[in-house]
């Protein structure tokens, strides 16, 4: 349903565009391994945020701030956590460890309405390549809130991408190699109910990023293979776009199921025209217009939808909080 070949790009020169968000201004807000965040303009123009300092960050996932600039989990080599990022360039700790215990290398991080921050680490393993593996579950998800911050599920497979969902408020997370979409009733106070598995994906999908559109459907994106799936809530799957070649994912598969993926197995793209597609945002003045950030391209791929996207939380926050907005600094 969404052929290759409607596929276009926005932006370049991008690095590691894991993660994209879509705000109602028409800006794109990129996370990039240059140390910061990407912005682009609805004019194409772009520009750089990049952290001070000497040790730049690496972010993965990336959350819009209400007040102003943007949270970045880090993913670094052996050492996570989350840090706000002005629009000035100027990186603070925002949370480094929690119930004492310093942050692994950090994937995802989101905030709700109620201003709840929600924090994925993937695996507690180093490096988290050996967390690359289906019998993995030593993933987690943070909240922090009013309370303070603390571990509220555990034991997941490969935690990715999660967010809270703008109408049924449950939240959704994926499992990568656990191979899992799943969700959690949230309490008024932050607890998390039982997980429930909303659906479970076979040969060559791992889920990373997932989003929601106004039908009720669930975006996902599968890394490796470059899928795009749409789950129902009753949990069936529907492949709307995919780019691979079928002899390298096929190694690649049998490699997972003997537990030997590494690294450098996701650093070679396996598509024609995607490269590694890991998340993905609805935008433009229809929310028609669906953005992918990827794990090897240096641009966003985009393409029309049939359906309208759900507005997220952050769709009218603005992190750079003057009347110019962005063009102060384009």
């Amino acid at each position: 349903m969404l052929p290759l070949e409607d596929f276009e790009f926005v932006g370049s020169m991008l690095s590691r565009p894991e993660c994209v968000l879509a705000t109602s201004d028409g800006v794109l807000h990129i996370a990039d391994w240059r140390g910061g965040v990407s912005i682009i303009a609805p004019d194409g123009s772009q520009k750089l945020i990049r952290a001070d300092g000497d040790y730049p960050p690496k972010p993965n996932g990336i959350a819009i701030w209400p007040d102003g600039g943007w949270l970045l989990a880090h993913l670094g080599d052996n050492e996570g956590g989350v840090y706000h990022l002005s629009p000035a360039g100027k990186l603070t700790p925002f949370l480094l460890e929690v119930e004492g215990v310093p942050l692994p290398p950090t994937n995802y991080v989101h905030i709700d309405d109620l201003n709840r921050i929600w924090i994925t680490i993937s695996t507690r393993r180093s490096p988290r390549s050996l967390g690359y593996r289906p019998n993995c579950s030593d993933g987690f998800i943070v909240l922090v809130d009013r309370a303070g911050a603390r571990i509220v599920a555990d034991g997941l497979g490969y935690t990715n991408e999660c967010q809270i969902h703008p109408v049924d408020r449950h939240l959704y997370v994926n499992e990568t190699f656990s191979r899992k979409l799943s969700r959690f009733k949230v309490n008024d106070d932050g607890t998390l109910g039982p997980k429930i598995v909303v659906s479970e994906f076979g040969h060559g999908v791992y889920p990373d990023g997932l989003t929601f559109d106004a039908n009720g459907g669930i975006w996902i994106t599968s890394i490796i293979s470059n899928r795009v799936i749409r789950v129902n809530q009753s949990g069936e799957q529907n492949i709307l776009a995919e780019d691979f070649d079928t002899a390298r994912l096929n190694a690649l598969e049998e490699k997972y199921l003997d537990g030997k993926l590494i690294t450098e197995d996701l650093g070679n793209p396996l598509g024609a025209k995607l490269r590694n597609i890991s998340s993905a945002a609805f935008g433009g003045t229809d929310m028609k217009t669906v953005f992918f950030g990827c794990l090897l391209g240096t641009s966003i791929a985009k393409v029309h939808s049939p359906w309208p996207g759900l507005k997220p939380f952050y769709w009218h926050w603005s992190p750079i909080k003057t009347s110019n907005k962005i063009k102060q600094f384009l």
